[in-house]
């Protein structure tokens, strides 16, 4: 995990990155119980970078749609492994996966992972560090 985003790639604004809704994120106990899965296991998927967690309201949260169908999206690991070596922490990475883009389904990348443009969306993070 970095500490920075280039400035270059930096979002400015004080508006927090991901979900607005607060029922849209999950604490880690709840993402526990949801891939019925320890609450250490879950903790060394965030230290392995196959899931992104940022404090909310002090808490260590996960937006609830990156953990869909009891599974962790399949190309989220490899996404958040790209921003990572682009230079992005977790805040910058939630806030590119939750930025809208009008030519994805779903209108943002992480939306996108779900479906038939996870490669693509893969492809654009691949690029950042370009």
């Amino acid at each position: 995990m970095t500490d920075s985003v280039p400035a270059d790639r930096a979002v400015p604004g004080p508006e927090l990155a991901g979900p607005t809704d607060a029922d849209r994120w999950l604490t880690l106990p709840d993402v526990a119980e949801r891939l019925d899965l320890s609450i250490s296991k879950v903790h060394q998927m965030i230290r392995d970078r196959e899931l992104i967690a940022v404090r909310r309201d002090g808490v260590r949260r996960i937006p609830a749609d990156l953990v869909a169908n009891s599974t962790v999206l399949k190309h989220l690991p490899g996404v958040l492994n790209l921003l990572t070596d682009a230079g992005y922490d977790d805040e910058a990475a939630l806030r590119w996966l939750y930025e809208p883009d009008d030519t994805l389904p779903g209108g943002t990348p992480a939306a996108a992972l779900s479906g038939d443009q996870a490669r693509e969306v893969k492809r654009r993070a691949q690029a950042l560090g370009f």
